[in-house]
């Protein structure tokens, strides 16, 4: 009995030992499976949520079609998606959870450049392909000695030349020689917009009379724009977000600074209009990737597909998301297999890859060659103006 009882308690030991030990099983890759995964890290709350929202909405119409016409490489794309909230530091948390947990091939997104630069350590540690359709930045692909980063990609163009295109812009085709800059100073996107549009200016012969800046979540702006007033400038340069974008613009109608007012993509929001007012937005120009004007067939085919599963006509980023979801299975298709490493190679062979935002060849810092379009705003309506060639 005595040696009965030890068993009991051995095996009743061993039971204790090896549940409180065990852990639960890690997910299958994706090759190995039915599904593709592909992670969504993307701003669906927080500052800057609209521009997030607006690239998932494009990437899941796009899978939608995707899987419907077969999938990928006869698998069907899995979308595993989550919130990073407009934060740098939940960029990177959401990315090791998409790739540890998730055991996603490749990330999509995030949207900005800083939220993009939050996630990008983590998905250059675990070898895993990360894609931004939106973060503009010149050292997103390219770290500061001029390597270029091995698993970092994106399909829009950058800050420099965003700010070189404005200064063309401004200086010979609006015919300004003086321009104020008005920028923020948290924004690694709004900061490189602003030395490039600044120093290509000045090479054509232009003056920047002032330099100001304020600060993201600021509301009131009329002391720095009293002061840019003051200094007679002919135009504004103003790279920023819709959500100060759109304050500044009002307020500055408000005190009489009625000269142009430039910008980049960080102005397409809806919410730009709602913040501003139609009749401030007289008279404000931005680049963007891509205009809901474009009478080609296939954008044509675009808005009536996105139409129809949202009600709505979509804007650049959901051009944007678009494009990229479609970029990511042409590259995975050339592969051959839904390997990270077989898919970061693909990614830097690609070559005109034909998009609704413009037809693109990746370059050998990982950024696009492509076109770039110049937005009018008309009592709160987005008008094309013009499309420059890079």
């Amino acid at each position: 009995m005595r040696k009965l009882s030890f068993l009991l308690v051995m095996i009743m030991v061993l039971s204790l030992f090896t549940g409180c030990n065990s852990e639960p099983a890690a997910p299958a890759a994706s090759s190995e499976s039915n599904t593709i995964k592909v992670g969504l890290n993307y701003e669906l709350s927080g500052n800057v949520a609209t521009y997030g929202q607006g690239l998932t909405e494009g990437i899941e119409l796009a899978v939608e079609e995707i899987n419907n016409n077969g999938g990928v490489l006869g698998k069907q794309v899995e979308l595993v998606k989550a919130d990073n909230k407009s934060d740098n530091a939940e960029a990177a948390n959401v990315a090791t959870k998409l790739i540890t947990r998730d055991k996603v091939v490749a990330i999509l997104g995030p949207a900005t450049s800083g939220n993009t630069k939050g996630a990008i350590p983590v998905a250059t540690q675990h070898k895993v392909p990360l894609i931004s359709a939106s973060a503009t930045a010149d050292d997103v692909t390219v770290d500061s000695n001029g390597n270029v980063r091995e698993f970092i990609f994106k399909t829009c163009f950058s800050d420099s030349f965003q700010g070189v295109i404005m200064a063309n812009f401004a200086f010979e085709d609006l015919k300004v020689k003086n321009a104020a800059i008005l920028m923020d100073n948290t924004s690694d996107y709004s900061k490189g917009l602003s030395t490039s549009f600044k120093e290509r200016f000045e090479s054509l012969g232009g003056t920047v009379v002032t330099e100001q800046a304020y600060q993201a979540k600021e509301k009131d702006f009329r002391a720095v724009l009293t002061n840019i007033k003051s200094a007679n400038p002919e135009v504004l340069y103003l790279p920023g977000y819709y959500e100060e974008v759109g304050l500044i613009v009002k307020q500055a109608r408000d005190l009489g600074l009625n000269v142009p007012v430039l910008g980049g993509d960080g102005y397409d929001s809806p919410k730009l209009t709602e913040l501003a007012g139609n009749e401030a937005l007289n008279g404000v120009y931005f680049t963007n990737h891509y205009s809901s004007m474009d009478d080609s067939p296939e954008v044509v085919e675009f808005k009536e597909a996105f139409n129809a599963k949202y009600g709505k006509d979509p804007d650049a980023f959901n051009a944007l998301g678009y494009d990229l979801a479609y970029f990511l299975a042409d590259a995975i298709e050339r592969a051959g297999e839904a390997e990270p490493l077989k898919i970061k190679d693909a990614l830097a062979a690609t070559k005109d890859f034909k998009g609704i935002t413009g037809t693109l060849t990746v370059d050998e810092n990982h950024n696009p060659i492509k076109a770039i379009t110049i937005i009018e705003m008309k009592d709160g309506v987005q008008t094309f103006l013009k499309k420059q060639e890079p």
